[in-house]
């Protein structure tokens, strides 16, 4: 007989041995593997300046990597579902690899269509990246949940100290500009893939059991907490998203050097992840709902930094509120999420979710380029455009947690 109890509850004896051996083996990975993130998003955007015909498409490979993951999350979700958490973070890594390879390939011919290629199959990892938080909760008692989730989100601190450095070693190693970065990234995902020898993978519910119990995702998406945990994310993740893809086009654009745009990426990527420490902390204290509200203030403050000017200190304080921003609604939403589906319902709900914030996540890095570069005539102009388009959905955001929160007064997940 399937649990049908909602995630968000356990046993009072719940041992949370495994799920801290996971979280252990889950920051390793989030710190060595997903520090191809931050190298691959400082310099697809100006590899693709350099390849693509037209300037306003600098950002469609940072697009196709996000598309990539919306397009693999269900796919992902399911395959995780059957086969385990362990086979889908391998097939990830081997995705990273490929596309990392493919990515080299497309630099090396100066094929833009190549390097695109390549950017899409990176997507795959990204999908099962995704799933390092959603993993962290597997084997995790209601009151480590949230903490669990954090810890293994600040596994990035590591990756915001480590990608940006290697950029800067690698960047400019080899005669063809980037070509080395991605050769390393390469190394990363071979390294990176052998963690997952060691974590602790709940055995597969029989297929038939799983499809056949708990809501469908048409149903899940009715439920008030799980509607508003999506927009959240959605939100969260595709402002960052957009404002962090424009960024190393904006600091070069406005006269600093690519070593710049690489420190200010590097501040954003420690904002995101550093917080992490204390966030699943005050989740469990204050409640999912006002963390979210307090990610949401900072992402707002964030675009105002940005409007205020374009000195370099302007984009560090920016980029840091956007980091912070990030982590508080994200964390949050995860959070909420987690609390609010059955464990029959966990490949359903995680892959809807992803599949939806990472769709959205493609609309903001393809419109990112654009606003940046063909909005106005100048970097800074761009720029402005860029952050002013945040401003409609953190309102919807906004306006959904506070919907939320009237039906249910004095409630916290």
């Amino acid at each position: 007989m399937p649990d049908t109890r909602p995630m968000s509850e356990a046993p009072p004896d719940h041992d949370d041995s495994g799920a801290k051996r996971n979280v252990i083996v889950l920051v390793a990975a989030q710190a060595i593997l997903g520090a191809q993130m931050p190298m691959i998003f400082i310099i697809a955007g100006l590899a693709g300046q350099t390849l693509a015909a037209n300037p306003c498409f600098a950002t469609l490979p940072i697009s196709l990597i996000v598309l990539g993951s919306m397009l693999a999350a269900s796919p992902m979700a399911g395959f995780m579902q059957r086969h385990g958490r362990r086979a889908g973070f391998l097939l990830g890594a081997a995705a990273g690899a490929a596309g990392a390879a493919v990515g080299a390939l497309g630099l090396a011919e100066a094929s833009f269509a190549t390097f695109c290629a390549g950017a899409l199959l990176t997507g795959v990892y990204l999908s099962a990246h995704g799933f390092y938080r959603f993993a962290a909760t597997d084997l995790a008692s209601g009151g480590f949940r949230p903490k669990a989730i954090s810890y293994v989100m600040a596994g990035g601190l590591l990756a915001a100290i480590v990608g940006p450095q290697l950029v800067k070693v690698t960047a400019d190693a080899m005669a063809i500009p980037f070509l080395g970065t991605y050769l390393a990234v390469i190394a990363l995902n071979a390294f990176g893939s052998t963690l997952f020898l060691a974590l602790v993978s709940p055995k597969p519910a029989a297929r038939r059991e799983a499809e056949a119990s708990g809501r469908s995702r048409t149903v899940l998406l009715t439920d008030p907490t799980i509607a508003v945990a999506v927009i959240c994310a959605m939100v969260a993740y595709a402002l960052m998203n957009l404002v962090m893809t424009s960024t190393p086009l904006a600091v070069v654009g406005c006269g600093f050097t690519k070593g710049n745009a690489a420190d200010v990426v590097s501040a954003h990527v420690l904002a995101m992840y550093a917080p992490s420490f204390f966030t699943g902390h005050l989740i469990s204290r204050f409640g999912a709902e006002r963390i979210m509200a307090a990610g949401l203030a900072a992402l707002a403050a964030a675009g105002g930094v940005a409007l205020h000017g374009v000195d370099l200190a302007n984009f560090f304080g920016a980029l840091a509120l956007l980091g912070v921003g990030w982590n508080f609604a994200f964390i949050g939403a995860t959070s909420l999420l987690a609390g609010a589906h059955t464990a029959e319902e966990r490949g359903r709900a995680q892959g809807l979710n992803d599949m939806i914030v990472f769709g959205c996540v493609t609309l903001a890095s393809v419109a990112s380029g654009g606003l940046m570069n063909c909005s106005g005539g100048s970097p800074a102009e761009g720029w402005t455009a860029v952050n002013v388009a945040m401003a409609p959905f953190l309102a919807l955001a906004g306006g959904s947690l506070i919907w939320l929160t009237s039906r249910r007064p004095g409630k916290h997940a």
